[in-house]
């Protein structure tokens, strides 16, 4: 019941307790103490919205950035992704196999405020090798939405024999 419970909440945070607690068949304490225990325990680390800056009408400037670091002794990856991590402007932060150890989403208000942040904050970080960075020119889909709606839903394609 629980994994049944977080990936409904995880669609949709703002289901009601009694929703959850008919679509799980059981009572709405149960739900509550359960939600309660996950978000004590992190297992719920928070509740997002996702917004549409482009319908929004408000510009914001996103990166996916790549970093190449060396692991140190002792410490692994751990101690470098903590040092990323604590910068506001790092969005999100994933340890991934690859060419490269790091990927980095980051938020800025402008091109040049994401480029200073790399030059001087990212980069001069000790163990870290290289990074690419990769702005995000248009969001299709972000967490399982797709931001436009209207033009979301794909065309069949004709199958000929």
């Amino acid at each position: 019941m629980l994994k049944e419970m977080l990936s409904l909440l995880e669609k949709n945070a703002r289901i009601e307790v009694t929703d959850l607690a008919a679509l799980l068949n059981t009572d709405e304490k149960t739900i509550n103490n359960q939600i309660k225990e996950c978000e004590e325990k992190n297992i719920i680390a928070g509740y997002h919205t996702i917004v549409n800056w482009e319908n929004a009408n408000t510009e914001i400037v996103k990166a996916m950035i790549a970093v190449s670091s060396t692991p140190e002794r002792d410490k692994g990856y751990d101690h470098i992704a903590e040092i990323i991590a604590n910068y506001p402007e790092v969005d999100s932060l994933y340890l991934v196999s690859g060419r490269t150890e790091f990927i980095l989403i980051i938020n800025g208000s402008t091109m040049r405020e994401i480029a200073d942040f790399v030059a001087h904050r990212l980069a001069p970080i000790e163990g870290i090798n290289t990074t690419e960075t990769m702005f995000i020119l248009k969001e299709y889909k972000i967490m399982g939405e797709i931001m436009d709606k209207e033009n979301g839903k794909p065309e069949r394609l004709l199958m000929t024999l």
